[in-house]
């Protein structure tokens, strides 16, 4: 009977099918359609700009028709659909004018003194965050270069000064100063002589656009203070009393977990990221290893990571024998107090919602649905900060919930189904250790799997979309590390708890707390080093993206009557996508075309060549414009091209604008082989630039070798150098830059010269030894410097396209010279990365990334 009952339980569902979804979503996740409403209200408006009018006419007319229709038409439609509807439309009308007016500046805001060029300026504000000090501590040259700012805060402009007097302003500017700059507190009131300019948006495929972060934080400019003697102190600023008490929970707080100095070295700054969210103290390495691996949830301060605390909490209130209100109304004190001590981010400050929603349904004697909760968070976050929603950790944190509530239980009850039909599963005696092993911690190791499956489900989208890759080892991964995550989380919160009772028990604590931190790295770091832990596709469009999604939400939501055709729905839409991000790994791993990218580094060079073929090349990396220009431009680029391997990094000569980011692209992709021209390794000593990269990267495993003749990657392009020769090597008389190696690429008739820094020596007798060359292309030697040109060496040759590397100042040097041949001209300054495409027919094109205006 109870099969029989079964079947017609399961046709009862495929008959009723979307319309039972239907009316459940509605009438248990109201919330869902305000969500929904927000959210398509603020993309509307970031992409379309409209009018405030727009919004408030739309929102005018939705409410008097839908007053006239629920009284007219009530008898015929169930109000709860209309009213559902009703609210999802107005909402949308909400979000629309929620973003125009974060948007929209005031009138006396001081980004509108600013035009495209930099100011002298003198301002007063009161400073609204802590100041910081840059360390540089990750990039390896930085001790061989001084350009980053060395200390930042966030300033709210009061006054500047104009030829009448103090002028009333508004706004936040980013404050850089050269020096540090401790003695300055949030609070303060200062006056600072300044430049005021506007951030330069990202000027790299991949590169973080700072400029496009900060507005969506309504920042729009940044003052660059040369010292610290340019800022004064008019008025110390005193913390109230709110702000100091966080100040001293936040001390005390760190304190309690590594004032013992029971930890130390990486795991330091991995238990300061697992318990309280502060990620800037943690190892390079072992952030790249959880992000390989695709766990870097488990280091980003979220739901699980509160809900462990929350259940610790409750755990402890009914241990002491308290009621369920009681437990509950400490455990939304323990909460508050936790979010005073944590940084705010959208994950946590989503955790927290959900926390104390659910603690406060106790109160009420109702159950809260979780898709509800969730959805209402969202809602109150937007509303907060609408451009939120643009922001990839808002995207994660809500995509992997939602994956989790509506994909865990689906999963976990499949999973069991089929691993609890097999035959020997079901023959096994229930009394044997085996069985027991098993069938015990068995059923929550599948609940783990389904969690990280689902989870994975949800953020896969995002993850590709903003991160150029997909871990489809993620699930497995999380049920390794898990435990390792769980017991550093029980016992580091038990550490915090009791570092003031009981200190000597919290140091034995932190004893244990260290040693599985130290595992836990161990176990991670191994899991990245399998290939298939990663697979790097590199940038794929939006609209793949949202069919993803689409399909995500076919699988869960659209019913038939017959289920064979949801399978094969969805299996098409499977195919599709599997299909689609198939064929663009392999062609942009596999090329009949010849792909030249200059990329924008300011003053430096560092050019990637994608050869015919799967080959791929890096002519130098490094400049004196940009701080670890590494990791800040060229391995993004690598990441959104989808190029996981070069097969070969060739450095030019030894000068720290041609070499300072290469240690960071060798740690960041796998990389073949490096070579040098044989100047590079004559006269070396331990304290030249070249000398300290050769032993950096012999730290990270790869040798510097020696070039020698033509080098052949496969395929039909060739590679050779053309300069210098044994006789120039030899020559003390010549200054680095003129024993500089000069590559020449050749692919279908076609060529390509890269002169790097040459002086007018090199450029004569390149001349004179090839009085044939012809390049298509040419990368203008030492970034295009008129000081160091030969009269005819970019004329003679008759390139076509003229490519300079160059920073501002040079850009502005070469613009009041001018030109006189019909060669085209590239400046990365102006046009941002430059890219070269040498087609199979031999055919040249070329296109830039972002022309400033």
């Amino acid at each position: 009977m109870d099969d029989i009952q079964q079947k017609l339980k399961l046709i009862d569902q495929q008959l009723s099918g979307g319309r039972e979804y239907h009316r459940k979503i509605v009438s248990t996740t109201p919330a869902l359609f305000l969500a929904i409403g927000l959210i398509a209200g603020i993309i509307l408006q970031e992409y379309f700009a409209f009018e405030l009018w727009c919004w408030i006419s739309l929102l005018g007319i939705c409410v008097v028709s839908a007053v006239l229709y629920l009284i007219f038409g009530i008898k015929k439609t169930n109000p709860v659909y209309v009213t559902a509807y009703v609210a999802m439309i107005c909402f949308i009308c909400v979000g629309g004018m929620r973003l125009g007016s974060f948007y929209k500046p005031a009138p006396d805001d001081i980004a509108n003194l600013v035009g495209q060029e930099k100011i002298l300026a003198t301002i007063r504000g009161v400073i609204v965050t802590e100041p910081y000090v840059n360390k540089r501590d990750g990039w390896k040259f930085a001790k061989f270069q001084y350009v980053d700012a060395t200390s930042g805060f966030y300033l709210r402009t009061c006054e500047v000064k104009t030829v009448d007097g103090w002028g009333k302003v508004s706004g936040v500017v980013k404050v850089y100063v050269n020096e540090p700059v401790l003695d300055l507190k949030a609070g303060d009131y200062i006056q600072a002589d300044c430049w005021l300019g506007r951030f330069k948006g990202a000027s790299n495929p991949g590169q973080f656009d700072t400029a496009k972060h900060l507005a969506r934080k309504n920042v729009f400019l940044s003052a660059s203070v040369k010292a610290r003697k340019a800022i004064e102190v008019l008025e110390s600023g005193n913390k109230g009393v709110f702000a100091r008490f966080r100040q001293k929970l936040r001390e005390k707080a760190v304190h309690a977990l590594v004032g013992d100095r029971s930890l130390e070295g990486a795991s330091e700054g991995l238990l300061k990221a697992l318990l309280l969210g502060y990620r800037g103290d943690i190892d390079s390495g072992t952030y790249k290893a959880f992000r390989r691996t695709g766990l870097l949830h488990f280091i980003s301060l979220s739901g699980m990571h509160l809900g462990i605390f929350v259940g610790i909490v409750w755990w402890l209130c009914k241990t002491a024998g308290l009621m369920k209100r009681w437990r509950a109304g400490i455990c939304i004190a323990a909460v508050i107090i936790f979010m005073l001590i944590v940084p705010t981010r959208a994950p946590t400050l989503r955790a927290a919602i959900i926390s104390i929603v659910f603690c406060v349904s106790f109160f009420f004697r109702r159950h809260s649905n979780p898709v509800n909760t969730l959805s209402l968070a969202a809602i109150i976050l937007l509303l907060i900060r609408p451009t939120e929603l643009f922001i990839a950790g808002w995207q994660l944190s809500f995509a992997s919930v939602l994956g989790i509530l509506i994909f865990t239980e689906r999963i976990h009850l499949f999973l069991y189904e089929k691993s609890t039909g097999f035959t020997w599963y079901q023959k096994k005696p229930k009394t044997k250790l085996p069985f027991w092993i098993i069938s015990k911690p068995g059923p929550y190791l599948l609940q783990l799997f389904s969690v990280g499956t689902a989870a994975w489900l949800g953020s896969a989208g995002v993850l590709l979309y903003h991160f150029y890759s997909i871990t489809p080892l993620s699930s497995l991964w999380t049920v390794i590390a898990f435990p390792f995550v769980a017991f550093i989380l029980i016992i580091g919160y038990l550490k915090l708890a009791l570092a003031l009772l009981l200190p000597t028990t919290a140091m034995v604590l932190g004893m244990f707390v260290n040693i599985t931190s130290r595992a836990l790295i161990g176990v991670v770091e191994v899991l990245a080093k399998i290939d298939i832990s990663q697979i790097l596709i590199g940038h794929v469009p939006g609209g793949i993206i949202i069919f993803y999604y689409v399909f995500i939400l076919a699988v869960a939501f659209v019913h038939f009557r017959k289920p064979i055709f949801k399978k094969v729905l969805c299996t098409v839409m499977a195919l599709v996508i599997i299909v689609f991000l198939s064929v663009t790994k392999y062609q942009r791993t596999y090329r009949d075309e010849l792909i030249m990218t200059t990329l924008d580094v300011g003053h430096g060079q560092a050019i990637v060549v994608q050869l015919p073929g799967k080959a791929n090349l890096l002519f130098d990396a490094g400049s004196i414009g940009v701080s670890d220009v590494g990791r800040k431009a060229v391995t993004g680029f690598l990441d959104y091209s989808g190029i996981s391997k070069l097969d070969a990094i060739f450095i030019s000569h030894g000068d720290i604008d041609h070499i300072n980011g290469i240690p960071e692209i060798a740690e960041h992709c796998l990389v073949e082989k490096i070579y040098a021209g044989e100047a590079f390794f004559v006269g070396q000593d331990e304290y030249k630039t070249e000398s300290f990269l050769v032993r950096t990267l012999k730290d990270i495993g790869l040798e510097v070798e020696m070039l020698a003749g033509e080098l052949d990657f496969g395929g039909d392009a060739g590679v050779k150098m053309l300069w210098p020769g044994k006789d120039i090597v030899k020559d003390n008389r010549l200054d680095d830059n003129d024993k500089s190696s000069v590559p020449l690429i050749e692919y279908r008739g076609k060529a390509i010269l890269l002169t790097s820094d040459i002086g007018k020596f090199a450029q004569k007798e390149i001349q004179r030894l090839y009085p044939e060359l012809k390049p298509a292309v040419m990368v203008v030697p030492h970034h295009g410097s008129v000081s160091t040109l030969e009269r005819g060496f970019l004329e003679k040759p008759g390139a076509d396209i003229l490519i300079y590397s160059c920073g501002g100042r040079g850009y502005k040097k070469l613009m009041k010279r001018g030109s006189n041949d019909d060669a085209k001209r590239f400046y990365t300054y102006r046009d941002g990365a430059i890219r070269i495409f040498i087609d199979n027919d031999g055919s040249i094109s070329s296109g830039v990334y972002n022309r400033r205006k």
